[in-house]
């Protein structure tokens, strides 16, 4: 048989322990989201000098500017950041004048068909453009942008991140 006293107390320290849970005595941390603006606009006549001459001031996304947990769909922004900005530069270092839209072009879809591949390569709901196919992926991924002209950050230098392999420029589309 179970005591009066000996239940009583079993409540008092019941709720001494969920009171102290709630006053601090525990650790809670809320995640910030990590700020990765993102799609990048499509390049164009208008932002082309900025994409070719201003990529050291425009961000970098290393594995290290993001929490260690649940901001998987942000470092997959990131890098697809990463991987587009690397592909920018071989476009405006190493191809003819006439041919470095199209390949910055070409490097913006295909940066962006890699992070759809890797967004539906997960448990999570996919972005919202990913969804779409054809023209109506890229009107997506080209509207509401956070950064159109491809302005540098003012004070801002790019880390170094390692070349990303994989683009394939095809000159005869252009």
């Amino acid at each position: 048989m179970i005591s009066i006293g000996g239940l009583g107390g079993f409540w008092i320290l019941a709720l001494l322990t969920l009171h102290s849970a709630d006053m601090g005595e525990t650790q809670k941390y809320y995640l910030e989201e990590p700020d990765v603006p993102f799609p990048p606009a499509n390049p164009t006549v208008q932002n082309l000098d900025a994409i070719c001459n201003q990529s050291q001031g425009r961000p970098r996304y290393p594995s290290s500017f993001f929490p260690r947990s649940s901001v998987s769909h942000f470092r997959r922004r990131g890098n697809c950041i990463n991987r587009m900005e690397s592909w920018y530069s071989s476009c405006c270092s190493g191809q003819q004048s006439d041919q470095i839209l199209c390949c910055t072009q070409q490097a913006w879809k295909q940066a962006l068909t890699q992070f759809c591949v890797e967004e539906f390569s997960t448990m999570t709901n996919a972005y919202v453009c990913c969804v779409d196919s054809g023209d109506d992926r890229w009107e997506c991924f080209d509207s509401e942008l956070p950064n159109p002209n491809y302005d540098p950050t003012p004070g801002y230098t790019a880390p170094t991140v390692a070349e990303e392999l994989g683009f394939i420029f095809n000159a005869t589309a252009c």
